[in-house]
């Protein structure tokens, strides 16, 4: 008869349910304020090239003339952050520079929420 000796176990390797659960849930938190946060930076784009657009029509236009031209911009764009009034123009020799700061609040979960802060120039 043999006597068998005892065979040391193997610790096993990979997630448990549980840590599956808790990085599902950071997962998923990270695609919601990302999902948040998509239609904030798309706002930022377009009024980048409305901005730049602007500049490049500002050489033959006054300054009410660009600011009512953003607003048709604005809303087929739907940039509603910032209005032509919030513009801030420039004449710099023949060409006009435009200019505008704004802010944007974007809520998360009951009273919190993220802030992002932009400042657009048409200045290269």
């Amino acid at each position: 008869m043999s006597i068998r000796t005892p065979v040391p176990r193997r610790s096993q390797g990979g997630l448990s349910l549980i840590g599956t659960l808790i990085i599902g849930c950071l997962l998923a938190f990270v695609l919601f304020i990302g999902f948040r946060c998509i239609p904030v930076f798309n706002e930022y784009f377009a009024l980048q090239r409305v901005v730049n657009l602007l500049a490049e029509e500002g050489a033959s236009a006054t300054p009410a003339e660009l600011r009512r031209s953003f607003d048709r911009y604005a809303y087929t764009d739907d940039i509603v952050s910032v209005r032509g009034a919030d513009l801030q123009i420039v004449r710099s020799g023949s060409a006009a520079v435009v200019e505008a700061d704004y802010e944007r609040k974007v809520p998360v979960a009951g009273n919190v929420s993220l802030l992002f802060e932009f400042s657009v120039s048409s200045r290269r």
